[in-house]
């Protein structure tokens, strides 16, 4: 048992222990006081431990991608992948975010977010509804792609699931209902948010087209030169369309861990962290076959995507706390997974 861990683990908890390691000795550089250091790497234990739980049912839709790729691209995104992973939304994002709000360049955003913490948070916090739009409207696609799928065979929640599945018979239908999502949360902000949610929420929208659409573009051509018909999904759009999804997931994370602290070196470090072992727990569930294992496990997965996707659109208007986000994506999975084990005993 302690072998199989460490086969999908030894690699986070090494790179766990070194982030551990650079926020003591950050802590300690910067404040020289014991109690203050131990209060850091408190902090970050408990952004690794916001990270997972946000982002547990992204483990289960990655590995639900990564099961039909090719052996070489699954590890170019557990490697190349963490870059964006880690040093792209973790760290670079809110940089961006910064820059572009307050018209600074990249080396005055890293200057003001380590020594004007404050200001940073703030105007990381001021970008909230543009995140929102993007996040949710993305999230909510990935989504709405599952349930309204006309070749889909398995369901879950039968009784609401049945009835998506008729409305994918019409054109475009789950592109509509986030319009419609959109519009009515827009009605509900000031004139100014509005136009700024609707922007970052069509701009989530054509992420997702232009990434399926890469991703199709690439599995057609594999499929014409392919001799046997056996095809895997398309490396590079797959590979883009994960971590497109992975930094949709990761920006509420991003904003909730301003709840914890404003200190960008430590938010950075726990984050990063937690993606490592999101990381390890997507290929745990792509080797072990847990998905074939638990019939409803990816259904639950691609509900706390919709629950999550919903929850980000409408944090535009009204303050969710981030435990709430988490216990529902659990909530959903262990449910999943409890149906999943039921069904199994019921068909032995």
């Amino acid at each position: 048992m302690l072998s199989q861990f460490l086969h999908y683990f030894k690699g986070s908890l090494i790179l766990s222990a070194i982030g551990f390691a650079l926020a003591a000795a950050y802590g300690w550089n910067d404040s020289h006081s014991l109690t203050a250091t131990l209060g850091m790497l408190w902090i970050v234990f408990i952004l690794v431990i916001l990270e997972i739980s946000l982002s547990f049912d992204n483990a289960v839709v990655n590995a639900a991608v990564l099961k039909d790729m090719d052996a070489l691209w699954q590890k170019r995104f557990l490697t190349w992948g963490m870059l964006f992973a880690v040093f792209g939304t973790r760290v670079l994002f809110p940089l961006a975010i910064v820059g572009f709000t307050a018209g600074l360049g990249p080396w005055e955003a890293i200057h003001l977010s380590l020594n004007e913490p404050a200001k940073y948070e703030e105007i990381v916090s001021h970008a909230h509804i543009a995140i929102a739009g993007f996040g949710g409207a993305f999230l909510l696609m990935v989504g709405f792609s599952f349930f309204f799928d006309s070749e889909k065979n398995v369901h879950w929640l039968s009784w609401l699931e049945d009835k998506l599945q008729i409305f994918a018979s019409i054109k475009a239908a789950e592109i509509g209902m986030l319009l419609l999502i959109l519009l009515g949360i827009a009605k509900m902000l000031p004139a100014a948010d509005a136009m700024t949610f609707l922007t970052s929420g069509l701009i989530g929208l054509i992420s997702f087209i232009a990434v399926e659409g890469l991703g199709s573009f690439m599995e057609s051509r594999e499929a014409q030169r392919s001799l046997t018909g056996a095809v895997a999904r398309s490396g590079l759009g797959a590979f883009l369309y994960l971590n497109v999804l992975d930094a949709s997931f990761s920006l509420d994370g991003v904003i909730g861990a301003f709840a914890l602290s404003n200190n960008m070196i430590i938010i950075a470090i726990g984050l990063s962290i937690g993606a490592i072992f999101v990381r390890s727990i997507t290929m745990l569930l792509v080797e072990k076959g847990t998905l074939a294992e638990y019939r409803y496990l990816e259904h639950g997965a691609f509900w706390a995507i919709v629950a999550l996707g919903i929850i980000m659109l409408a944090s535009a208007k009204v303050e969710i706390p981030e435990a709430i986000t988490g216990l529902i994506g659990a909530a959903m999975i262990g449910a999943a997974v409890w149906w999943s084990m039921r069904h199994q005993k019921l068909d032995v």
